[in-house]
């Protein structure tokens, strides 16, 4: 796995919007974070256009996608916002050969894109908060400079210190390393079957979501143990999961991760700082990971960057 090389003052950030569409007042507010940052923002003028479902057509969303790739200038690709329609992008990328390696950045909806950069072209990617929620302020400052340390080479990786045991597996664990994958439930869901379906043997799984109720989690989770992922992949780490509640108010997730680490044989912990709320750690994807057990685990992730 190569390294990706570390943001420098006056670099060219290439940003795209794989899924939903952003307002101009977001795509304004992304810019000058980025010029906040030092950076020089590249957004194409017509990114986003008028659409009964996406930021744009598919094929004018991929344009966008494979000039940034492409592009001998620019080292890293941000995304302005999640949503839905990364996944639509998957078949043209089978067409693009990239000449160098780029950092991809973004959440949710951008799990597609992980899963295929790392997969098919051997790129670490980060799950880290995508350019909307940057721009806005809503990201805290604290993990907005960890976020830019990582990415500028300040520090070298990222480390989850509160990590807790689902099961007994996780709490006789001494250490494994390996690399994390992951993301997004729902959106991992949708690459079973097809051929950019997310490979975890020897790998660290990572899940996150937002607004899923607990049959919906559990049936996602019987679908992968159908298909054999849990017996494939070295340890299950849950990030945060948001919302979800039934029609009475109750809250039935977290009981379906209790049963789901009763019932596995692999390392299950939760308590990573990590998905769809305030608190968005970046996650290095494909890269050097430790994970320890006992009661209470951690998790270290190497960045695994390279000075220009």
């Amino acid at each position: 796995m190569a390294a990706w090389t570390y943001l420098q003052k006056g670099d060219i950030v290439d940003v795209i919007s794989p899924g939903f569409a952003s307002t101009p007042e977001e795509v304004a507010k992304a810019r000058n974070f980025l010029l906040k940052w030092g950076l020089q923002p590249r957004i194409p003028k017509d990114l986003i256009k008028k659409h009964f479902l996406h930021a744009n057509t598919d094929e004018k969303r991929f344009q966008f996608l494979q000039e940034a790739v492409l592009a001998r200038d620019s080292k890293f690709i941000w995304c302005l916002r999640g949503g839905y329609g990364s996944n639509r992008l998957l078949p043209y990328l089978d067409k693009v050969k990239p000449r160098q390696q780029k950092l991809l950045l973004g959440i949710s909806d951008i799990t597609s894109l992980h899963v295929y950069f790392g997969q098919k072209w051997k790129w670490p990617t980060m799950h880290a908060s995508l350019l909307d929620r940057m721009g806005s302020g809503s990201v805290p400052p604290k993990i907005e400079k960890e976020t830019m340390d990582l990415l500028f080479g300040k520090t070298r990786g990222v480390e989850f210190k509160k990590l807790r045991a689902m099961n007994e597996p996780a709490r006789r664990l001494k250490q494994v390393t390996s690399s994390v994958v992951g993301g997004n439930l729902v959106v991992l869901q949708s690459t079973l079957g097809t051929p950019y379906q997310l490979k975890v043997e020897n790998k660290i799984l990572f899940i996150e979501d937002l607004g899923e109720r607990g049959y919906r989690v559990d049936r996602i989770l019987e679908q992968f143990h159908q298909a054999g992922l849990f017996k494939k992949c070295k340890g299950l780490i849950i990030g945060e999961f948001l919302g979800g509640a039934e029609p009475d108010g109750k809250v039935l997730w977290p009981q379906v991760f209790k049963s789901w680490a009763e019932r596995l044989t692999i390392p299950v912990f939760n308590g990573m700082e990590a998905g769809h709320g305030v608190i968005q750690r970046p996650v290095p994807l494909f890269t050097k990971a430790v994970l320890s057990g006992g009661p209470r685990g951690s998790l270290w992730i190497e960045a695994e960057g390279k000075k220009a």
